[in-house]
């Protein structure tokens, strides 16, 4: 089975597309749209709070450190580009399911 459009595999960790949805009425990993995964936050899109509650939801579902978790592109969009350091696609769709 390929790997899924929304990861991509770098010398550093593997880059996420995401398309976040801010001010959901819950945090939830949703299902791939496309090239990217659909990602909804409770925090609003004000001071980087959805930014900031996206990595924290990522960190806490792969189980591991903040740090390994970047947001590289898209700091005012809502199509992000996430960089996880230390991790190949394929342990990452085994934490996402």
């Amino acid at each position: 089975m390929p790997p899924p459009t929304f990861l991509r595999e770098t010398s550093g960790g593997t880059l996420l597309s995401v398309k976040l949805q801010p001010r959901a009425s819950q945090n939830q990993i949703g299902e791939p749209l496309g090239d990217e995964l659909k990602i909804k936050v409770t925090a609003p899109p004000v001071d980087a709070a959805a930014n900031q509650a996206l990595v924290e939801l990522l960190a806490e579902t792969l189980g591991c450190a903040r740090g390994k978790v970047d947001l590289v592109r898209g700091r005012t969009s809502r199509h992000k580009t996430i960089l996880l350091h230390g991790f190949t696609p394929d342990e990452i769709l085994q934490r996402l399911a």
